[in-house]
């Protein structure tokens, strides 16, 4: 079981930054390949930014080049750094960690909201 706790969301201007965090407990962190994805209101659940064990990480191409995803695994936690925000960035965040193996396990955070205002 991992239990996956975020912060960081609130209201922003647009262009403006804010950094997502995701602490996780429970089992060991690093073995897991870690998501973050969004929501907006009506929208369907959509993956933003992932970061494998190894630290290769991918982005939506919407996200590309304004987000970054990192992970600190001595901290077991996963941030999500996001600059020159915009409007259409508006939604609820989720952490999410993935393992895939014999079994698949995945876990998901309560998220958290960020409202980037024009």
């Amino acid at each position: 079981q991992v239990q996956l706790v975020e912060s960081g969301g609130g209201l922003v201007q647009h262009g403006g930054s804010l950094r997502l965090s995701c602490a996780a407990s429970g089992s060991i962190f690093s073995i897991y390949r870690m998501n973050w994805y969004r929501q907006a209101p009506g929208e369907q659940r959509e993956l933003v930014a992932t970061i494998t064990t190894g630290g290769s990480t991918n982005y939506a191409d919407s996200v590309k080049g304004r987000f970054t995803i990192s992970r600190d695994n001595t901290k077991n936690t996963v941030y999500l750094q996001m600059n020159n925000l915009k409007p259409e960035d508006t939604a609820v965040y989720y952490c999410n960690a993935n393992l895939q193996g014999i079994y698949t396990y995945n876990y998901w955070g309560q998220g958290t909201r960020v409202t980037v205002s024009s």
